[in-house]
């Protein structure tokens, strides 16, 4: 008896060390996927609530991320998966999912501390390690201005270049983010005329919930050469969309000696009234790459004719937006932007010879994650591309500020557009202004 006693002791032991072996932990199951997949939003400094750099930090969010996951919220991702190949893809594989909520259901246990993979060397404060910052503007954010609307501002500040270069990547960085609703900027040659971080702006005639008015026209802010504010959409800082990094396609973006850069600013006030104060992070090639990076967009028709969402529509379908290429170029990047009504968006390419190809479907747009879906198409010269929208003005859409209006074009959140970006690379000896024709490059009012 003693014997069988024995023997069954160690059947048992045998199976507890199996078990335990094939356990979930944070250690050496869950940490892998935050560190590849959450950590550039989950940590401090980053647009997310809570940090996931460590157990503890973790561990008190262990159901919450598996509901996340499970439902697809998180990593967001809106691609349609049966349409196009993205290179930057952040949706969770369905192991990965499961590992999640297996962790979470078996007491989101933390493991052995020998099997912590090496910490990720995030940049700190940053998404990219600058090898320049620019200082940009400051601007002063009302708590709470008419109508709770501050017009986008114009802002021209030097970049400092003593001679032509290459960037790789930029990062546009706001100090108040809550505020920030968008931050586009463009690269220009200098103008002698032009006052350096003097906010211009167009002052537009709003109804009482501060749509503006269709058809009557803007006065301007403090004048500058030409009456108007300089025009840009190069590249952006957007909800889940911080950092624009050329490296991913080996090319860089040429910004001439001497240029300056005009940035859009957009805030939305909150209630607070604080003062931001924005900067620009690049990284700079070495040598001059062989291809270049060229930021491009369109829009659809914005006038009040064309463009007009009635209310209580639930799937109002847009004019389209389309361009043709004038050059052989790389396609490789794709971003749907709308606002808060915002329902789908698809870009496809119309080839020479007819043939069509859908390259991007986003079949839910959330205007809170405005993300960018990287790729690597061919596009001969003479392809088209034409982007389809649809948008939602009814009671479902629960972003919804007001079903029972019609909607224009503008520039508030409140307001629509129906603007798609995209980016290409070409040959370095293309010049970027050859590349396209048709609606674009730049929103009305930018």
């Amino acid at each position: 008896m003693f014997r069988n006693a024995f023997a069954l002791a160690l059947i048992s032991t045998g199976a507890l060390a199996a078990a335990d072996s094939s356990a979930v932990t944070f250690n050496k199951d869950v940490l892998p996927i935050l560190q590849k997949n959450c950590q550039t939003c989950h940590r401090p400094g980053q647009v997310a609530p809570m940090s996931f750099l460590t157990y503890q930090q973790a561990r008190p969010w262990a159901k919450a991320m598996k509901a996340a996951v499970a439902t697809g919220k998180m990593p967001p991702w809106f691609a349609d998966p049966k349409i196009g190949h993205f290179l930057n893809d952040r949706s969770l594989k369905q192991s990965e999912i499961e590992t999640i909520a297996k962790w979470a259901d078996s007491g989101a246990v933390e493991g052995d501390p020998k099997d912590v993979p090496a910490a990720v060397r995030w940049p700190e404060g940053w998404q990219i390690q600058p090898d320049i910052v620019i200082q940009g503007p400051t601007y002063d954010v009302p708590a709470h201005p008419k109508n709770n609307v501050i017009e986008w501002v114009s802002v021209t500040v030097p970049t400092g270049f003593q001679q032509d270069t290459w960037i790789t990547s930029v990062q546009i960085k706001p100090e108040y983010p809550a505020v920030t609703h968008h931050i586009c900027l463009g690269f220009n040659r200098h103008d002698a005329g032009v006052k350096y971080f003097e906010p211009v702006w167009q002052d537009k005639l709003r109804d009482e919930e501060g749509s503006a008015i269709p058809g009557k026209a803007p006065t301007f802010g403090p004048a500058t050469p030409g009456g108007r504010p300089r025009s840009m959409a190069e590249d952006c800082y957007l909800p889940g969309n911080p950092v624009a990094d050329y490296r991913d396609f080996q090319a860089a973006k040429l910004v001439p000696a001497g240029s300056d850069i005009t940035l859009n600013l957009h805030y939305t006030p909150n209630g607070t009234a604080v003062t931001d104060h924005v900067q620009i992070g690049v990284t700079v090639a070495k040598e001059p790459p062989q291809r270049r990076y060229v930021s491009l967009s369109a829009s659809a028709p914005s006038d009040p004719a064309h463009f007009a969402i009635p209310p209580n529509e639930p799937n109002w379908q847009s004019p389209p937006a389309e361009i043709t290429f004038n050059q052989d170029v790389e396609l490789v990047y794709m971003m749907p932007h709308m606002h808060v009504r915002g329902k789908d968006m698809t870009y496809t390419l119309i080839y020479p010879d007819g043939k069509r190809e859908t390259v991007l479907s986003v079949p839910h747009y959330d205007f809170n994650w405005q993300l960018g879906y990287n790729t690597t198409v061919k596009v001969p010269k003479g392809t088209k591309l034409h982007v389809d929208a649809h948008f939602d003005n009814s009671v479902n859409n629960k972003w919804n500020p007001n079903p029972n209006k019609t909607v224009y074009y503008g520039e508030m959140t409140w307001e629509e557009m129906m603007f798609p970006f995209f980016g290409v690379v070409v040959d370095r000896s293309v010049e970027p202004s050859k590349i396209l024709t048709g609606r674009g490059p730049v929103p009305p009012g930018a």
